[in-house]
């Protein structure tokens, strides 16, 4: 220790190799790096097995090789399984092959999902069936949203894993842990505009659900009916069907919203998507109008959708004008 304390005393004991002070220098750097690298937000360490990798790329020959030598099927490294991996990429091959080695059908990942909750393409219908065929389960939920595979199927416009799981007896108004049904999903996520043919998927989940008895004015937590998701993303074929099958064209939600309420809310938005077309279904259906004191908010949110408001407002018989009217319109609209 002294002996140091002298070399720096001494300026005659200096380090004179310069290549050596920058070695020094740059393993110091290296060193904090390291320290920095213990606390990282971005851990990117992900546990799999080599089952998991064949069956999530494809590799049909691979894992039966590993299968063939003792591979287990329901190994759930990483939190999942290879049987998961191959549903989610849309594999059957492999997951007929894993389903044939005794791989689990109802098996949960670390996140609570079952495989017949990773079928979430049109080309995992293959999967799905496979899964059905080996004994899958076709109502059970998810752990945390309590979410089946048809209310999965709904959500994400799966018409044909939405006839499969029907037919193998899903309960068609089973809620999940929101209150959410499958036909609450399909309506929710309908983006259909009108006269278009894409994006139908969610409508014709929708016929579908409805031609098999579902519940119409099942509401979520929030107190919202399919009527009301379909009504505000102004999916008029939608809103028309739910009304020929009963739906309460003037349920309120926790917000003191109706179906009608819920087109005038997004009407500037999708005026492309024709609201006033839903508005006065809506009102042709009985619904209940908006309070005419209220109507100068309706003006002032819907000024930009001038067909909506001459709808709305023609179905009054009075309304009640005022200078704040024209206060309430934007200057570039009234212009």
């Amino acid at each position: 220790m002294c002996s140091m304390v002298n070399n720096f005393n001494n300026p005659g004991e200096q380090i004179q190799n310069s290549e050596t002070k920058g070695r020094l220098r740059e393993q110091a750097q290296n060193q904090n790096m390291k320290k920095h690298s213990l606390w990282s937000l971005e851990y990117k360490q992900e546990l799999t097995s080599p089952l998991c990798i064949a069956a999530a790329q494809g590799f049909t020959d691979c894992l039966l090789y590993l299968l063939e030598h003792g591979a287990h099927p329901n190994l759930n490294a990483g939190g999942k399984a290879a049987l998961h991996e191959a549903c989610s990429n849309g594999n059957t091959e492999c997951a007929e092959l894993l389903l044939e080695h005794g791989a689990n059908p109802n098996q949960l990942t670390e996140d609570g999902l079952a495989p017949l909750h990773l079928c979430r393409t049109p080309q995992s219908l293959r999967c799905a069936k496979a899964l059905v065929r080996h004994g899958a389960n076709v109502d059970l939920p998810t752990e945390e949203e309590e979410d089946t595979p048809l209310l999965t199927a709904a959500r994400h416009g799966l018409l044909h894993h939405a006839q499969l799981f029907l037919r193998y007896g899903a309960n068609i108004n089973h809620t999940s842990s929101s209150g959410e049904t499958a036909l609450g999903a399909a309506c929710l996520e309908a983006q259909q505009k009108l006269g278009e043919d894409q994006n139908e998927g969610h409508l014709q989940v929708c016929r579908l659900l409805l031609s098999y008895g579902a519940n119409v004015n099942l509401a979520d937590n929030e107190q919202r009916t399919p009527l009301h998701k379909a009504a505000r993303n102004v999916q008029i074929s939608l809103v028309q069907r739910l009304l020929d099958h009963g739906a309460d064209i003037n349920a309120i939600d926790y917000n003191g919203c109706s179906p009608l309420s819920n087109v005038l809310q997004n009407a500037i938005l999708r005026q492309e998507w024709q609201p006033d077309i839903v508005v006065q279904t809506l009102l042709n259906h009985g619904s209940i109008k908006v309070w005419p004191k209220a109507l100068l908010k309706v003006l002032a949110a819907c000024a930009a959708a001038p067909k909506t408001v001459e709808i709305l407002f023609n179905s009054y018989t009075l309304v009640p004008v005022t200078y704040k009217w024209v206060e309430a319109i934007p200057e570039d609209i009234f212009k």
